[in-house]
């Protein structure tokens, strides 16, 4: 017989032979694993090898809480927490212990949850590990009190939480107490995010109910394995309510994905190193070469002090030297330019520079996010409704320090075009900005924004979901957030779509982006009725990097030279990393109030 044949239902050898041995297993118990998705047979200690992934379809197979562990923690690191806790019975349910009794003995578990301690690529974590063996790893008052006391202790220790999450939701036989475990374990999470602490949860197949209505969509960092069920009804009660057949592959990872509330899928067999990439990036020692930028960082700001103090120069004054430093690398690198920089820049008028803005070769948002940082990881989503490409971030290292980067991306294509919508971003990309910006200022990352937009979005769907909302809740948070904020324009920079990334601390321009209220073509149209008169209200509208400095809206102009292209960004970048170098020293020695007074005194003169 095949091994395909295995799990297919067929006739008992007796009615074939007339046998004695009718029904009995041909092969030995626990020799094969069937996989739900091809249906194939696969032996089983070949599943168990190989992440527990068929080798056939790559479908995944439920895992073993223990075995979860070892995949995840390093090798001999893994100190479990509270083992022999014991479970109630709160509703006195008939036959509920003895339910409890025989999973036990037949899964060797507990509970469904195991929790403890253990280092994830060197990083000391707190880590809970949901197993559906155990009652579909429901949540009681036992599987509550264990997330909370890991938690709790997390907190207190000072260190990550990760929760791989799988459950069918509330357990059923504990009634109400099951539902307040919902808002326990949240609250102890508040705690842990109050700290200024990560918590980041995986999302497993299946996690559904009051799971997936509280921890399991609360991380700062949301993750989920491939074609994981992931849901708060269940497909049947769904279907049953609307009395509608369900599209497929709804409520799968993908779907979460696509609709903003996911931040990655990850492979099983990567999960490790990815959860091993947000530890180190959310780690008080960010490794050697962090050490040696702040020691460079100390030792030129102690110059710097110790210069100006014999000078008898103020703090403005070391700033403005600073900026002198940084002009003179902008001429060095324009050496191979036609004309002194000062002379190109003055040489274009405005609605040349506005086509410049436009070009479809210049680079885009993810061009400077490769070229100036290192280790980007992407987050997507707004944990609302979708994740739009037309904004783009995550974190990364800038010489050796985390960051935020966000940016507003445009496409080299039509095809990227259409698929980021041209650079317009609708309220689900703002408010995926928006979360990251909260998220950095958690963990004291500075923010550091790229915009190229010709605008927010103007459709039905994006008035509908709340445009003007989304918009005036980033220019809110912003003015507010206590963490450094810098901005660089990069191409158009075009009305309110523009500035919900660009109240910062710092705002600066490439010689030839543009922010102004809107486009000369809409500005023409609004004021003279005559679009056709775009190049004369270009000129009118005083839009041009130049024009912004000169009245003190932004505060650098970085010369691009001639014909600038994603092939020729070297030379901007290498100034611009300078500059962001600069920037971010000066940032490290003001105070939280400091800052935001400056922010709020920048705007205020306007």
């Amino acid at each position: 017989m095949k091994l395909d044949n295995m799990f297919k239902k067929m006739k008992p050898a007796a009615a074939v032979r007339g046998g004695a041995s009718a029904g009995k297993p041909e092969v030995p118990e626990g020799l094969l694993r069937r996989c739900n998705k091809c249906h194939g047979a696969i032996i089983a200690r070949e599943v168990e090898e190989q992440y527990y992934i068929c080798p056939k379809c790559g479908g995944y197979f439920h895992v073993p809480s223990n075995r979860r562990t070892s995949m995840i923690a390093d090798p001999g690191t893994f100190q479990e927490w509270d083992k022999e806790m014991p479970t109630g019975n709160p509703l006195q349910f008939r036959g509920y212990p003895e339910k409890l009794a025989q999973l036990r003995k037949k899964t060797g578990l507990k509970e469904a949850v195991m929790t403890g301690e253990c280092h994830i690529e060197g990083y000391r974590t707190a880590i809970a590990v949901c197993d559906g063996r155990f009652l579909m790893a429901s949540m009681g008052e036992t599987v509550g009190e264990k997330l909370t006391r890991c938690i709790e202790r997390a907190t207190e220790k000072q260190i990550s939480v990760v929760i791989l999450a799988c459950s069918g939701g509330a357990r059923m036989q504990e009634g109400i107490v099951s539902l307040m475990q919902m808002a326990k374990v949240s609250a102890a999470l508040r705690r842990h995010s109050d700290a200024g602490l990560l918590y980041i949860s995986v999302l497993t197949d299946p996690t559904m109910g009051g799971v997936t209505a509280s921890f399991a969509m609360q991380g700062d960092v949301i993750l989920a394995e491939p074609g994981a069920l992931i849901g708060f009804a269940g497909p049947r009660v769904i279907e049953q309510t609307i009395r509608q057949k369900l599209p497929k592959g709804f409520q799968s990872a993908e779907f979460l994905l696509e609709h903003g509330f996911l931040d990655a899928i990850v492979q099983r067999q990567e999960m490790k190193r990815e959860l091993g990439k947000f530890l180190r990036l959310h780690s008080e020692n960010c490794g050697a070469e962090a050490e040696v930028v702040q020691k460079i960082t100390e030792s030129r700001c102690n110059t710097i002090e110790k210069e100006s103090n014999e000078s008898g120069q103020s703090t403005v004054c070391k700033v403005s030297s600073e900026r002198s430093f940084t002009v003179g690398l902008l001429k060095k690198s324009c050496k191979k330019s036609v004309g002194k920089p000062e002379e190109r820049m003055e040489s274009q008028d405005a609605w040349q520079r506005v086509q410049c803005s436009r070009s479809a070769d210049r680079p885009v948002g993810m061009d400077y996010i490769e070229a100036l940082f290192t280790d980007f990881i992407e987050l997507h989503g707004d944990r609302q409704f979708g994740d739009d490409a037309a904004i783009r971030g995550g974190i990364a290292y800038f010489r050796g320090k985390p960051v935020t980067v966000i940016a507003q991306q445009k496409g080299t294509t039509t095809k990227e075009n259409i698929a980021c919508n041209f650079g317009m971003p609708k309220p689900e990309g703002y408010r995926k900005a928006l979360r990251l910006m909260q998220q950095a200022e958690k963990f004291h990352r500075p923010v550091i924004c790229f915009v190229d937009t010709p605008g927010a979005f103007c459709g039905m769907e994006a008035e509908e979901r709340g445009q003007g909302e989304a918009i005036a809740r980033n220019l809110f948070t912003l003015a507010g957030l206590r963490t450094p904020v810098l901005t660089v324009i990069t191409g158009e920079g075009g009305s309110g779509g523009a500035l919900a990334l660009a109240v910062a601390d710092e705002v600066w321009m490439l010689e030839n982006s543009v922010y102004s209220i809107l486009s000369p073509e809409g500005f023409a149209s609004i004021l003279w009725k005559d679009a056709s008169r775009a190049k004369e209200a270009a000129n009118v509208m005083r839009l041009t990097a130049q024009d912004l400095q000169k009245q003190g809206i932004i505060e650098r102009v970085f010369p691009e030279g001639e014909h600038y292209t994603r092939e020729h960004m070297e030379p901007v970048t290498e100034l611009l990393g300078a500059a962001m170098e600069q920037f971010l020293q000066q940032q490290s020695r003001q105070t939280d109030e400091e800052r935001l007074k400056c922010r709020y005194a920048r705007f205020r003169k306007f």
